[in-house]
This record gives structure tokens, sequence and C-alpha cells, in this order.
């Protein structure tokens, strides 16, 4: 029985099967997206999407759809699905589906008449090329099928109009066409491993409607070119693979090519596998470096986010050659002590007081998992991030005389709750925020653990009297016995703020730890109460004036629930992890049951895969990115320690 399966009951069901969207990578900057019935609901859709070098190394959609005819017995079946203004779809070709299957590739079975169509789609790993297999399980006499082309050629966060400018023409090569409509593009290449014929008709469809765009407050309608159309005949038995390709192929070699790519794959046949799958979707390797993109469809390589995923998107899967290519890209991008946390390498962005301590938090996760080397290929790095907050640096990030790192940049909100409405950030947390504070002793101490074994004698010389002096300020600061917990962030002007948030948790959770087992357990039981979901923790308690248990609306709108109540599934990895170091083998059932409850959204929002983010009240409905890397990574994480050290509990 297959595991990711809908059925035809569902498929019909447009509000159902347009909230359900699927995306490939190809590990090297493209991806394949669309929902399980192919009518793209957002502007990031599109079947084949990749970065263009000569355009800065954007990502911009090339093929946006395809619009598939069956022509039999003077019928015409058409199994496309397009949404216009005013809710109107043309063509309406979900009605022909029979089953949607994601266990191996997304494939579709279409019943038109008494002809069965199987539509099988892939991404071919490190080439910019979108597959699309036609198999004709059933058909009692020869047919036609016609296939339409929907071109953009735009950015993915931009729209296109109906304009002069764009190159309609058309150039014939083996079994297809190319295309290129704008200068500084690549050309399109259309084929197939048959012969065709194609008849160009170039126009315009007006008035296409991304109804996801417009819920998010964004514009949401654009028009798309179409050359022509394609034409072939088939029978039953017959199999034919369509080929959307930066490159010209050889079309005698498409089905070959098809087939032994989809050989390699691994069956998203359980929750274990979907995850394991995946992780490899946001590996990117382009230009000799290898990122980890933080978010499909719209975010990129983030610093921050890289470290908090790597962990589980590679040493979870015991690819300790991958988790070394992510560092070094990583360091070769450092600046005064700081990792961009966002942007390209011509305009990073450094506005991070947390990126840098997680770098230390992946260190160490690479060192306990075997990574030997970790600290001579490392060590150098993480020494320079230490003396840059020491001794001070960009964004007012600096350690004062009580041991303690302060940060306060006006307009800018530094830590991983980083929203900002009209330059005013939601959650500024300015002055010492209690992860990073906690962040920062887990660095220090680590260090002079590693300048131990290394016998660093500076080293040990300037820091060995620091962890002290950080936990007597640290506990001084945050702890509150009265309410028994954490604070979240303490400044001069407001002083302490005590909002129930789950940045506490990190404090918990990390290997060296300031708080003792009775304060571990008050914290995170505060959180398990007020914060702890079945979707991950909520970034605010519901109790709390300021709390948004709903993320909707436009930007403005949803910028302001972003970390005012939305849950975030990644969180479960440091509360999960805190859970077991205070609670152990009594813990695991509860961790088990959060970590494998989120099997459930494997048929929600992003199939196969876990969101961005959740609403905070229930249901707890998907929102945000449909597949996030740090949600994928910290749940992968869970299980692998549940394995590894609670194998037989």
């Amino acid at each position: 029985m297959s595991y990711i399966k809908f059925e035809k009951s569902q498929v019909v069901n447009l509000e159902y099967s347009l909230a359900r969207e699927i995306i490939r990578t190809n590990r090297a900057g493209s991806y394949s997206s669309t929902t399980i019935v192919g009518c793209n609901t957002r502007k990031y859709h599109g079947l084949l999407v990749c970065p263009v070098d000569e355009l800065g190394g954007e990502r911009f959609v090339l093929l946006s759809t395809l619009d598939v005819k069956v022509l039999n017995n003077d019928k015409s079946f058409n199994l496309g699905l397009i949404k216009y203004k005013g809710d109107y779809f043309n063509p309406k070709g979900h009605k022909y589906i029979e089953d949607f299957n994601a266990d191996n590739i997304p494939s579709r079975i279409f019943r038109v008449g008494g002809v069965i169509i199987k539509q099988e789609r892939l991404l071919v790993h490190y080439e910019e090329q979108f597959l699309l297999r036609f198999t004709i399980l059933e058909a009692p006499e020869p047919m036609k099928i016609q296939l339409r082309p929907f071109l953009a050629f735009r950015n993915i966060h931009e729209l296109t109009h109906a304009n002069l400018a764009a190159n309609t023409k058309v150039d014939f090569i083996e079994n297809g066409i190319k295309s290129k409509m704008y200068e500084g593009f690549p050309s399109l290449n259309l084929q197939f491993s048959t012969k065709v014929e194609f008849v160009h008709v170039p126009d315009w469809y007006l008035g296409i409607e991304y109804p996801e765009e417009q819920k998010r407050g964004y514009d949401y309608s654009e028009d798309l070119f179409t050359p022509g159309f394609f034409e072939f005949k088939a029978k039953e038995g017959d199999m034919i693979v369509f080929s959307a390709s930066t490159k010209e192929e050889k079309p005698s070699g498409l089905k070959q090519k098809f087939t032994k790519t989809v050989s390699g794959k691994t069956p998203r046949a359980s929750f274990s596998n979907c995850l394991r799958n995946a992780a490899q979707q946001f590996v990117e390797k382009r230009g000799g470096k290898t990122l980890l993109i933080a978010g499909y469809p719209w975010f990129g390589a983030w610093g921050r986010d890289t470290f908090i995923s790597l962990p589980g998107l590679a040493l979870a899967r015991h690819k300790l050659v991958l988790y070394r290519e992510v560092l070094d890209t990583q360091v070769d991008r450092m600046k005064n002590g700081l990792f961009p946390n966002m942007g390209n390498d011509s305009n990073p962005a450094f506005n991070s007081v947390d990126a840098p301590l997680w770098f230390f938090w992946a260190v160490q996760q690479y060192i306990s998992q075997g990574g030997e080397d970790g600290w001579e290929l490392y060590g150098e790095a993480a020494k320079s991030v230490l003396n840059a907050y020491k001794n001070g640096t960009a964004f007012n990030i600096h350690m004062r005389q009580n041991g303690l790192i302060y940060a306060d940049a006006p307009g800018k909100a530094l830590t991983w709750m980083d929203a900002v409405v009209n330059g005013i950030p939601v959650t500024p947390r300015r002055g010492y925020p209690v992860e990073i504070n906690a962040l920062w002793y887990n660095a220090v101490s680590f260090s002079l653990e590693m300048a131990g074994k290394t016998n660093d004698k500076s080293f040990i010389k300037e820091y060995e009297e620091l962890p002290a002096l950080i936990k007597q300020s640290f506990l001084e600061l945050f702890w509150d016995d009265k309410i028994g917990y954490l604070a979240d962030y303490v400044n001069d002007d407001e002083g302490k703020n005590t909002f129930v948030r789950p940045n506490m948790v990190i404090a918990v959770s990390l290997p060296y730890s300031m708080l003792d087992k009775e304060q571990m357990k008050k914290v995170l039981d505060i959180a398990d109460r007020e914060l702890v979901t079945v979707r991950g923790l909520r970034t605010l308690s519901p109790g709390n004036l300021f709390y948004k248990g709903a993320y909707k609306g436009n930007q403005e709108e949803r910028d302001k629930a972003y970390h005012q109540g939305t849950v975030w599934p990644w969180l479960l990895g440091p509360f999960c992890e805190g859970w077991l170091k205070v609670y152990g083998q009594q813990g695991l059932q509860k961790v088990k049951k959060l970590i494998f409850g989120l099997e459930a959204v494997m048929s929600e929002h992003g199939i196969s895969t876990i969101s961005e983010i959740h609403d905070g009240d229930p249901p707890h409905s998907p929102q945000g990115a449909i597949s996030q890397a740090w949600s994928v990574g910290e749940v992968l994480r869970i299980i692998d320690l549940i394995e590894t050290k609670y194998a037989n509990q």
C-alpha cells in the first residue's frame, strides 16, 4: 500500500487538493513545484525554476506549467488546470485524476473515456532539466496527445505580463523546439522521446491568478506566454518522455535517463524516508560552494538556519563530508567574527547575533558524531568569533564587564525573532537576550574544553575565568525564583522582560548549561504548559496580551504574528533534547509522541516534508514556506538521538 497517496474524492475537492503542494530540487539551485493537481497557486510555482548566473544567480521560472489534451474518438479531454479571475478554472482536468501518488516520484493517473494515462515527473539531479513521462496504461485504439507549454521567463518573486519585448520566435531542434523569450536567459529546450509535430501559434494567456499570493497580500495575477503546442500519436503500452532543459538533449536517451534517475531514488515509503529525502533537497552545490537553503520556495542560504539545521540534515544521515563542505563554505564567508545571515556573496547581511554562536554548537555536534578533526579545522574561526564578541563587533555586539553579551542596534532585530514592520522590530529583544547568553556560555566552555585537549595555554589563560563570571551574572540577571523561569531578555531601559517564550528552552538544551536540574525542570514545565503544541512550540504564551493565534493577512499582519504566538516545528529540537536531559527514560514517551506525531503533516501543505510554521491556535494549520530546513533537520536530529541513545527503550 502506498504511504503517500490521494484518492479521487480528495483530488477533485479543490479546497483540499490546492492546499497540498509538492516540491523537488536538483541539489544545484533549481526546483520544480506545484500542487498535487498541477494547478499553480503561487508565483513561486513552476515545473522548471532555475538560477541564472547571468542575471545575478537568482531563481527564475522558465517553464510555468503544461496543458495536456487527449484527442480520442473525436472527443477532446483536457487534463490541465489553470485558475483565472473570479474562481474560474479552465480547463478542469483534475476531474479526470484517479489518484496521486508520491512514494517514489510524483505521479498522477488520469482516466478519460476508455483511456488510462499515467503521468510521472521528476527533476534530474545537478542538471537544469524537468522530465515528464507519459505511460498509456489502457487505450482501446490509437489516439493523439497535445501538449501546450506555458512560459514565464521571470524572477520567482515577480510576475510577468504580455509585452512586445518578448521574443515569440522558436528554433526547431530534434523532436522539439527551443525558445528564449529575453536576452540574458538560457534557451529553454522542449523535446520528446518520440517524433512530434509542433504547431507554432504564439499567444499570451491573460489573467492567470495565484490565490496563495492573494491571501498573502501580494499581486497575484499574471500573463503567461505559449509558443504553440506539440502533437503526437500514442497507443496502449507506449511510454513517451517530455524534457524541458537549458541544454539540448539527444531524444533517443530520454527514456533511459528517466528510468536511471528514478532507480537512484529512495522511496518515500515511511516517515523517516520522507524526512531523509526532504533533507537532501536543501543541499545546493554550485560554483564550488555547498549551501543549505533555509526553506522552499522563497528562502536562500541563511547562516543561522544553516548551523541549526546542519546536524539533522547531515549528521543524522551520517554525511560527515557534507557537514565539512557546508561549514567550510560558511567559514569562507565570515567577516569580523560574524556570518552572513542572508543575502548572496555580493550583498551579504551580517545582522545576526546568534548565527556565530550556533556555529560552535554545529561544530560540537560534528565532533560528537565522530568528526575528530573538528577543532583542528574550525578552532581558529571559533576563536575569531569569541574575540569579536569579547572586544566588540558590528551592530553593537559586545561583552560587558559582567561577562554577558549585549547587542543593540536601532531598527534591527538581531536574534532569530527578526520580523521588522515599517523599520521597527516586532520583537526587538535588544540588550541581553536569554538564548544569546546561553549560547555564549556554551561557546566559551566548549572552546576551553578543546583548548585543554590541544594544550592551548594562551587561550586558556585568557578565557578560563570567564565561564564562572558568565554563569553568575546570567543567573542573577535572568533567573527569578518567584516566577520560576528565565527572563526572555534584559536591557538598560526596560529591565527584565518576562514574557513566556521558547528562547529560554535553548538554555536548557545546550551541551553546557548554566542551570541546575531543578531550574531546567521549571523552564521545561512552563514551556510544556503554555508553548508546546502538536506541531511545535509557540513563540509566545496564549496568555500574553500580544499573542497572535493565526498567521494570516498581508505581509505586515503576518510579520506581526510571526514570533508572537506562531508555532515553529524546529523548536521541538531544543525542547525534546532538554526534556530527555531532565527526565531521561521517563520522558521518552512524551518526546516520541511529539516527534512522531508530526508524521501527520506528511500529507499536508508540503507533501512529504515539514512546513516552516503553523498557527498558534488549534488546529495549528500549516503556514509559511512549504518545506523548511530546520524543521526537517531538528526532527531528524531528535529521531537520531532517540535511536542511538534510547534504542532499546
